[in-house]
């Protein structure tokens, strides 16, 4: 990073009829060397959680050796660009997704409900809901209070409750992750259109006549601030310049991609919330979907993010690599040998999406070093192997350096017979992130692995 005397404020907004347009860090928002201001060039911390549903087939995704000299599976294969930033954990447990005694089937339910709270959820398809206040959401009411959203929850699943949910559990217990607290669970967004708008601005009116108007009228959100980009860009340092226009690409290549899945769907837009923007494959939406994140965090307009890949006992098949089955039948393989290879293919295809992310978190820069430095990034799933429902023995994997916290390039193995419940890990991240807490949840203690 390039200190210097101009001083640009960090929270700098440009702002247009409509929009906000957040600045990513820029040189000139660091000023002169002074104690003071070089704890205030510090990287922020980052926190996000990329959670796939219905458990991964295990035999494909965990290493065979322990430490550092250790091979990857086919599953994590797309990942091996980033194995020194790894942390791959084996054998720890989602206990609180188990049946208590009478409770029988609900498994996905209990599996997404549980796992970030670390508490059983309650049975129930009222409104009586009742899990926890989940770890993300501990995150987010710290850091939060530095950011223009404390946090958000995302999705590549219609958050409406619809399709099959497990018997005897509302279909919330299964839709998301985050609760801000024990009877509130936070839909998750599956709508890029708006997602790009909750993060830089848009119309107040839900009528697409009205959205279209504007659209007319300003054909970007950047458009819409075009004249203090000008201004702005005049003024700043070569390094800044490339850095400035290297973020302004990748809103306009965001902002193009929704329009053009919205131009795909427009002939019946109905009087929604905002205009339907779901691109038509699962590649295109999932990659959209990462690059606002990415943004997002650029702009540091949050610092904590929350994905479902996929809801619990999702049913999105995937003909684009050759499997048309649904991904929940395809879990319960029942040892059949083409469901099994389907649904290995299915698991590699997500770890394809997140290696994806990752390249573009590794090349963004963020202060002396990159988006995927100062983040700590989880991949995870509240079952293992899906056939059986089972909850122990989770793939898990942190990725990224957390900003000087994190010692990547390993795999550590925990024995099953010990049950480690997965919130020791969360205990450990929370310290990574600088909110150390004692308990949460059902944990035993402090992982206190992630350092190294």
């Amino acid at each position: 990073m390039i200190i210097t005397k101009k001083y640009l404020p960090r929270r700098t907004f440009l702002r247009g009829v409509g929009a906000g347009l957040a600045l990513p860090l820029l040189d000139s928002m660091v000023p002169a060397l002074t104690a003071q201001e070089l704890t205030a060039a510090k990287p922020v911390k980052r926190l996000g959680i990329v959670y796939v549903p219905n458990g991964v087939y295990m035999d494909n995704w965990t290493p065979p050796e322990e430490g550092r000299d250790f091979s990857l599976p086919s599953t994590m294969v797309p990942l091996a660009s980033f194995k020194d930033q790894m942390v791959v954990l084996t054998g720890l447990s989602n206990k609180m997704g188990d049946a208590w005694p009478g409770e029988g089937a609900g498994d996905h339910a209990r599996a997404a409900g549980a796992y970030l709270t670390g508490v059983h959820p309650k049975k129930t398809e009222g409104a009586d809901l009742r899990a926890g206040l989940s770890m993300d959401q501990i995150v987010a009411k710290v850091l939060g209070e530095h950011t223009q959203l404390s946090s958000l929850e995302l999705s590549l699943e219609s958050r409406e409750n619809v399709g099959s949910c497990d018997p005897g559990y509302a279909c919330a217990y299964a839709n998301t992750l985050s609760w801000s607290s024990a009877t509130t669970p936070l839909p998750m967004e599956n709508n890029p259109r708006v997602v790009f708008e909750r993060l830089f601005g848009g119309n107040e009116s839900t009528d697409p006549e009205v959205w279209r108007a504007r659209r007319e009228e300003d054909s970007s959100i950047l458009d819409a601030v075009g004249d203090k980009i000008a201004k702005l860009q005049g003024g700043l340092g070569h390094r800044d310049q490339l850095k400035l226009e290297e973020y302004l690409d990748s809103i306009r290549n965001a902002e193009r991609r929704i329009q053009m899945a919205e131009a795909q769907s427009e002939r019946e837009l109905p009087v929604i919330e905002q205009p339907a923007g779901v691109p038509g494959t699962f590649q295109e939406h999932a990659k959209i979907m990462f690059d606002l994140q990415l943004l997002a965090y650029q702009a540091d307009l949050t610092r904590v993010i929350t994905f479902m890949v996929g809801h619990e006992t999702s049913q999105r098949a995937y003909p684009e690599i050759g499997v048309p089955d649904a991904h929940h039948p395809l879990s319960h393989h029942g040892g059949n040998a083409e469901k099994i290879e389907k649904l290995i293919r299915v698991n590699a295809y997500h770890t394809e999406m997140f290696a994806y992310y990752l390249g573009r978190m590794k090349n963004t820069v963020d202060g002396d070093g990159s988006l995927l430095d100062n983040s700590t990034l989880m991949y995870c799933s509240g079952m293992s192997d899906g056939n059986g429902h089972n909850h122990h023995n989770l793939p898990t994997l942190i990725v990224g350096g957390g900003g000087g916290t994190i010692n990547g390039g390993r795999h550590i193995q925990y024995a099953r017979e010990d049950e480690t419940p997965v919130t020791n890990l969360f205990l450990d991240m929370l310290n990574t992130l600088g909110m150390p807490l004692e308990t949460f949840g059902d944990s035993t203690g402090n992982l206190d692995v992630l350092a190294g």
